[in-house]
């Protein structure tokens, strides 16, 4: 019975942390905040406010976790937006938020395709820029057979994977990196033009601590947005008057669906005797530093009294097993 109820305890958990992650993307998915995302991230929308960002170049209904669009390569150029990329030998690839932005200023009005990923675990056991890298370059070659096909490598389209971390290290917090391609002349000097080779970026969006204020406006805007303790009614007025985000019937009903969640899941975790923060901690440095549990609880000065409850937490097993 004990086995079944641990089980059962799990399952439960887990499903509520899926539900609070697909909430967390509806969030992100509205136009406005990926317009502030837009704003703060990419040197093309700079100079641009974050109205008309939203309404006049983000295409179309940004797409959450939904199946691709099967594209024929022997046919004819078919445009659409995949949140899903599927080959036989590479696998399967789903994204969190995938859409295109028309390019403000543009020669030829070209779209940029953006994906947006929601990451709680920094140290998931490999880079999160690695991944980012990957998933930025899947969205290039998807675009044969679907942006172009044969040698036409000049309709090539412009990507960019924007990566939001809620609980980075201590020495990632309150900080924004993009990575990309740049020219370096090693013998010579020739300039090529920019839009030739500046075709990926992957930025590392990382929040600082729950409630701590930054310099950088997106920053705290995204930590009032996901934040886990704000309560609803807070949390929405702030958004409203202090980043003049419009509170739509949509987005104040997926702010309340999450923060119900995000309460669930605390609630869940402080009904067994621990605190899930604390859990997180011990999991990122066994990952980070190689230590192994007990001496993860220590420096986190966990109490003797309880660290059978965070180790059980920890190893996803019954405290009692």
């Amino acid at each position: 019975m004990e086995v079944q109820n641990a089980l059962a305890n799990r399952i439960d958990t887990a499903g509520e942390m899926s539900s609070y992650d697909e909430a967390c993307k509806q969030i992100l998915s509205n136009k406005t905040i990926l317009a502030w995302i837009l704003k703060h991230c990419m040197k093309e929308f700079i100079d641009y406010s974050v109205e008309d960002i939203a309404e006049k170049y983000i295409e179309g209904k940004p797409e959450v976790s939904k199946s691709s669009i099967h594209v024929d390569e022997s046919g004819d150029f078919i445009e659409g937006m995949n949140t899903e990329d599927a080959t036989m030998k590479e696998g399967k690839s789903t994204y969190d938020i995938k859409f295109k932005v028309l390019i403000p200023d543009s020669n030829n009005i070209e779209d940029m395709i953006v994906n947006v990923e929601a990451q709680k675990d920094f140290y998931p056991g490999y880079p999160i820029i690695k991944r980012g890298i990957y998933y930025a370059s899947r969205m290039i070659s998807s675009q044969y057979g679907t942006v172009f096909k044969d040698s036409n490598y000049e309709l090539i389209k412009k990507v960019s994977s924007i990566w939001i971390c809620a609980q980075p290290p201590k020495y990632r917090q309150n900080t924004i990196v993009k990575y990309g391609f740049a020219e370096e002349n090693i013998y010579g000097n020739v300039k090529e033009d920019e839009d030739n080779y500046d075709l990926i970026s992957v930025v590392i969006i990382c929040l600082g601590v729950d409630g701590q204020k930054s310099e950088e406006s997106l920053l705290n805007m995204l930590s009032v947005l996901l934040s886990d303790t704000i309560e609803p009614k807070i949390k929405k007025e702030t958004l409203k008057t202090e980043f003049g985000i419009p509170m739509t019937e949509e987005l104040e009903r997926e702010v309340d669906r999450m923060c119900n969640l995000s309460q669930g899941v605390y609630d869940r975790g402080y009904d067994k005797g621990y605190d899930i923060a604390l859990v997180d901690a011990i999991k990122n440095l066994m990952e980070t530093t190689e230590w192994d549990i007990e001496k993860c609880m220590d420096s986190l000065k966990i109490p003797d009294d309880k660290k059978m409850i965070y180790k059980a937490a920890v190893l996803g097993v019954s405290a009692s097993a």
